[in-house]
């Protein structure tokens, strides 16, 4: 079993930067495949990146590809998405998830965070 907590939210203006973190404990993090997806009020939890346990392989929605770029670091048991290009769009409450398959949904990842905003104004 892993704990993520995901830090770095908060407002940005269009065109803008942020790096969301997500922080793991309890069972070694590179056992999994961790994803990032975003859900913005009345919509349904999106994908948005992942990366495989060893940060070799990853896969971006055609949204942020580009303009997203998810990395880890498993000796600190933290994976990052760093954002540029920022549009408002792309405003959503960010959560990280870790998983055992290399899926795209989100009924595939078994451990999720708690989110954290993403607001970009225009």
């Amino acid at each position: 079993q892993v704990h993520v907590v995901e830090s770095g939210g908060g407002l940005v203006q269009s065109g803008g930067s942020l790096r969301l973190s997500c922080t793991a404990s309890g069972e070694s993090f590179d056992h999994f495949v961790m994803g990032w997806f975003r859900q913005a009020p009345g919509k349904e939890r999106e994908f948005v990146s992942h990366i495989s346990w060893n940060g070799i392989t990853t896969y971006y929605s055609d949204s942020t590809k580009g303009r997203f770029t998810i990395s880890r670091d498993n000796a600190k048991n933290t994976g990052y998405l760093q954002m540029n290009s920022l549009k408002p769009e792309d405003t959503a409450v960010y959560y990280c998830a870790a998983g055992r398959t290399w899926n795209r949904a989100p009924s595939a990842y078994d451990y999720w965070g708690q989110g954290t905003q993403v607001t970009v104004s225009s």
